[in-house]
C-alpha cells in the first residue's frame, strides 16, 4: 500500500511537473500540425500567405526595376520575357509593382490587426463578463457599427480624415472591431460559468483582474481564427478604397489604385488591371483557407 501511494505520489509529481507540462503542451502543438496538415486547402492557403510574407520581404530582389521608374517610350507593353506582367500607362514594370504592393498590403492587414484585435477582445470579454448595463451599452454600440456595411462606414471616415495610407488604415480600425467583440463575448459568456473561474473568484481577485488574466488568453484561439478569416476583408476594403482614390496616393503601388488605374484600358491593355486583381483575388482566397484550417484545427465544436 505505502509502495503503491508513494509511488503514485512520485507519478503524479512527475507528470505534473513544469517540463512535463511543457511537452504537453508541444504534443498538442503537434497534434495540431499534422491535422492542420491533412487539409489539403489550409495548406494551400498558408502557402499562399507565406509566398506573400516572402515577396513583401524580398521585394528589391524579386522585382526586376524599379517600381515608380517611369519610361514613356515602353508604356502599355503586353507581358513579355523582358516585362512578365507588361507596363501601365507610365512605361512601367506591373510585375514589380505587384511586388512591391505585397508591402503595402501586408502593411494594412498587419496594423489593422494590431488595432482591431485588442480592442474587440476586451470590449467584448468586458462586456460579456461583467453583464448588466455595460453588457447592453456595449453591445448596442458594437450593433450600431454592424449595421452599416464595412466599406460605407469607412468611406466616410476617410472622407472625414482626409485620403491617404494612414487615414485609410485608421478608417479601416474603426470598422473592423465589432466582429472581434461579438466572438470574445460570446466565448465569455461560456467561459465565465467555468469552475475555476469561481475558484478565482472566491480567491478575491477583482472583475478586471479575472477578465485580463483568466478569461481574454481563453478567448484568443477563437479571436486568432476570426482574425485570420477577417484579413481578406481587410485586404477587400483597402484595395475599395485605393481604387477609389482614398487609400494609398499615387506613386505608392498599392493594388487597389493600380486596378483604378487601368479600368480605362481593361479591353484593349487588359493586364494592367487584371495582374493586380488577380493578387487580390489569390491573396484574399489564401487567407480565407488558412482561416479554415485553423478553425478546423482550434475550434473542436
Amino acid at each position: 500500500m505505502t509502495e503503491h501511494t508513494s509511488s503514485g505520489w512520485t507519478a503524479w509529481l512527475i507528470t505534473d511537473s513544469p517540463a512535463s507540462r511543457r511537452q504537453a503542451r508541444l504534443g498538442q502543438y503537434y497534434r495540431q500540425w499534422l491535422a492542420f496538415r491533412r487539409n489539403p486547402a489550409a495548406v494551400i492557403g498558408l502557402t499562399i500567405v507565406v509566398l506573400l510574407l516572402l515577396a513583401a520581404a524580398f521585394a528589391p530582389l524579386l522585382a526586376p526595376y524599379d517600381p515608380l521608374a517611369q519610361a514613356l517610350d515602353k508604356r502599355l507593353l503586353p507581358p513579355s520575357a523582358t516585362n512578365w506582367f507588361g507596363t501601365d500607362s507610365l512605361g512601367r514594370d506591373i510585375f514589380s509593382r505587384v511586388v512591391y504592393g505585397s508591402r503595402v498590403t501586408l502593411v494594412i492587414v498587419l496594423l489593422v490587426v494590431i488595432t482591431v484585435g485588442p480592442i474587440g477582445l476586451l470590449i467584448g470579454a468586458a462586456s460579456g463578463y461583467l453583464g448588466g448595463w455595460v453588457d447592453r451599452v456595449l453591445m448596442r454600440i458594437t450593433d450600431v457599427f454592424l449595421a452599416f456595411p464595412r466599406l460605407v462606414l469607412a468611406l466616410a471616415f476617410v472622407a472625414a480624415l482626409g485620403p491617404g495610407l494612414e487615414n485609410a488604415v485608421i478608417a479601416i480600425a474603426f470598422t473592423a472591431w465589432p466582429p472581434y467583440a461579438r466572438v470574445a463575448r460570446a466565448e465569455t459568456l461560456i467561459i465565465r460559468n467555468q469552475d475555476y473561474i469561481s475558484a478565482v473568484r472566491l480567491q478575491g481577485a477583482s472583475q478586471w483582474r479575472i477578465v485580463l488574466r483568466h478569461v481574454v488568453p481563453m478567448c484568443l484561439p477563437s479571436l486568432i481564427v476570426r482574425t485570420t478569416l477577417d484579413m481578406a476583408g481587410i485586404i477587400l476594403t483597402a484595395a475599395g478604397l485605393g481604387f477609389l482614390g482614398l487609400g494609398a496616393q499615387p506613386p505608392i503601388p498599392e493594388w487597389g489604385a493600380m486596378i483604378s488605374a487601368g479600368r480605362e484600358q481593361i479591353f484593349d491593355q487588359w493586364w494592367v488591371a487584371t495582374f493586380p486583381g488577380l493578387a487580390i483575388c489569390v491573396v484574399a482566397l489564401g487567407f480565407n483557407l488558412l482561416g479554415d484550417g485553423l478553425r478546423d484545427v482550434m475550434d473542436a465544436r
